[in-house]
């Protein structure tokens, strides 16, 4: 004789056909399941919550705080220099907090004041031989995330990151999230119409998805008109 079913098998057994897929409120016995909504952000924050804490126990073997690790990976993307102001919003803290982490940074040898290249008279920030060492250092801590993710078939990974680009899109629309220099926002990006690859008119090449780039040193912001 097989095992008599629970009680909430037999609900559901007994009860409503269960509810189509994508209906929002699952049947039971899943109708205490979070929305996919809510379930995608809860992955992503452990995802983060994970590769941060090897970033920050590399960083603490180099005596740096989280934000002054997070302000050498700021710089190292931006070999031109930055102003404070950026950096302060990049991170979301106050300027005057951000001023305190780069004076500690400067006096660790690993960031250096410069002359702004648009501007003589303003202050840019850039990595030192120093900082750029001590970076690759803190990036190296999240090669097993990066093994992690080359571990998934190469269609996969092109599209997760395609994906990840449009929720970025979504969160700046609220203005939660910093500007980046991603394809999709520049004014040469032009997305595909059809089943060829999206195009980048700087080059005048095919961008397949998997060529996207999350901060491109020759981007350009899209006018709000575009």
């Amino acid at each position: 004789m097989p095992p008599a079913k629970p009680p909430s098998a037999q609900r559901t057994t007994q009860g409503a056909a269960p509810a189509p897929s994508g209906h929002a409120t699952p049947p039971p016995p899943w109708q205490d399941t979070p929305p996919v909504s809510a379930r995608v952000i809860d992955a992503i924050t452990r995802i983060g919550a994970v590769m941060r804490a090897g970033v920050w126990q590399a960083a603490a073997s180099e005596h740096l705080p989280p934000v002054q690790a997070d302000i050498l990976d700021l710089l190292a993307a931006r070999p031109e220099g930055v102003r404070l102001s950026w950096l302060a919003t990049q991170l979301s803290v106050s300027p005057a907090s951000a001023s305190d982490s780069v004076t500690s940074l400067v006096g660790k040898g690993l960031v250096a004041k410069v002359k702004a290249a648009d501007d003589g008279r303003a202050v840019a920030l850039r990595l030192t031989p120093a900082g750029r060492k001590v970076q690759r250092k803190l990036t190296q801590a999240l090669s097993f995330g990066q093994d992690a993710v080359a571990a998934l078939p190469e269609a996969d990974q092109a599209a997760l990151f395609a994906q990840l680009l449009q929720l970025i899109a979504q969160l700046q629309h609220s203005a939660h999230f910093p500007a980046l220099r991603s394809c999709p926002s520049c004014r040469h990006f032009r997305a595909s119409t059809g089943a060829g690859p999206h195009h980048c008119t700087l080059v005048d090449a095919p961008l397949p998805v998997a060529w996207l780039r999350l901060d491109c040193p020759e981007h350009s912001p899209r006018d709000a008109a575009d």
